[in-house]
């Protein structure tokens, strides 16, 4: 990574630090304010999840912490982003209202999942077309640098679904989705306030500060969970700054930013956890010849869980695995994108697999001792 700075960059950082702050503050008071008030109207009105053989919580709970986490999100980034430099801020405001309604549809009734990914399409659209937020390069992969305008805006509208449907899955324990977005909010903000781009800044502080006032309630014992709300708000912020990181490492506007080699391998270091688990679980589904959609408790917190793992403990294990990918990218940021891809897709693999036997083993000698208890107390009696 490389740091070079002048004067008027110097500014917009100092700038941009006061305003992503103010972001963080503003989204984390309205978010920790609001929570409890949301919980007890949805108590009252029993708008909660009631737990089913797939659940990780074993009591009635609400799931409308995304209203929350949407208000305090979109006030700290409307209050405080410099407009002067975020002229997509109209488009990007009209996603996160679509991507909204359709959270709180979903988490007051649910909906039928080609509705909802119509919604999410929609989004994407108007982000990648809209607001120009798409990836105009691999960077190398596949040996493919700039891409036609065509091949752009169609990876991008896949990226975007991605990454959305990557953090929707991904929450099914307390905790673990809030923290991620906490973490990719963090990472990127800071990046951004320091490469001279304040405006994605502010955006990443107040999903962060958000998320901290919410997962103040999250943690266990959880009192809401987020719902497809805050899960499809959280992935939709994650997918703009992981794009728009990508593209500013490609084309930077001006000489005097700070650089990363290998910005998409850094970009899905990042958010490592939802997009591994995702596609690891869709190749599963698919290899048992289900639909990529069909539910089952395969995921890797699922997999936590049933290895006689708490709900925060496996949501710090999990957390500390995606700061070392972090840490690991940017270690070996200069082997190229292409390496550090399969690198970190190999570990990934292992650490899955290892996981997966453990379970397995786990399970097969607590059902044979049930097995031998239950035989032994049918000889005695």
């Amino acid at each position: 990574m490389y740091f070079c700075r002048k004067g008027h960059v110097q500014r917009a950082i100092q700038e941009g630090m006061f305003a992503v702050l103010l972001g963080f503050i503003t989204a984390f008071v309205l978010t920790y304010t609001v929570i409890p008030v949301i919980i007890r109207v949805a108590m009252e009105k029993r708008l909660y999840d009631k737990p089913n053989e797939r659940s990780s919580h074993d009591l009635p709970t609400p799931a409308l912490g995304g209203i929350g986490i949407f208000a305090g999100t979109v006030c700290g980034i409307v209050l405080w982003t410099p407009l002067n430099s975020f002229g997509v801020l109209q488009y990007i405001l009209a996603a996160f209202i679509i991507i909204f309604l359709v959270g709180v549809m979903d988490d007051l009734m649910p909906i039928r999942p080609m509705t909802k990914m119509m919604g999410q399409l929609l989004v994407a659209i108007i982000l990648a077309y809209k607001a120009q937020i798409q990836i105009v390069s691999l960077h190398g992969v596949l040996d493919v640098y700039e891409l036609p305008e065509v091949a752009a805006f169609l990876i991008s509208l896949l990226a975007i679904i991605g990454i959305i449907n990557a953090f929707n899955l991904i929450d099914g324990i307390n905790g673990l989705a809030g923290s991620v977005g906490l973490l990719a909010g963090g990472f990127w903000g800071v990046w951004f306030v320091a490469s001279g781009h304040p405006a994605f800044g502010v955006l990443g502080f107040s999903l962060a500060g958000a998320l901290t006032g919410f997962l103040k309630y999250n943690f266990t014992p959880a009192r809401i969970f987020m719902g497809d709300t805050g899960s499809l708000l959280t992935g939709t912020v994650c997918a703009i700054l992981a794009i728009k990181f990508i593209e500013v490492n490609y084309l930077p506007t001006t000489p005097q930013e700070v650089f990363f080699h290998s910005a998409p391998a850094i970009a899905v270091s990042v958010l490592i956890l939802p997009l591994f688990d995702t596609l690891r679980v869709f190749t599963h589904r698919i290899m048992k010849g289900h639909s990529p959609f069909y539910a089952d408790r395969n995921h890797i917190h699922h997999l936590l869980l049933d290895a006689g793992l708490s709900h925060m403990n496996a949501t710090f294990i999990l957390m500390g695995i995606n700061v070392l990918f972090i840490v690991l990218a940017n270690i070996f940021s200069e082997l190229g994108t292409s390496w550090l891809l399969l690198i970190m897709s190999v570990i990934a693999s292992i650490l899955s697999t290892f996981l997966s036997r453990f379970v397995r083993k786990r399970t097969y000698t607590q059902l044979f001792f049930q097995d031998s208890e239950h035989t032994q107390h049918t000889r005695y009696h």
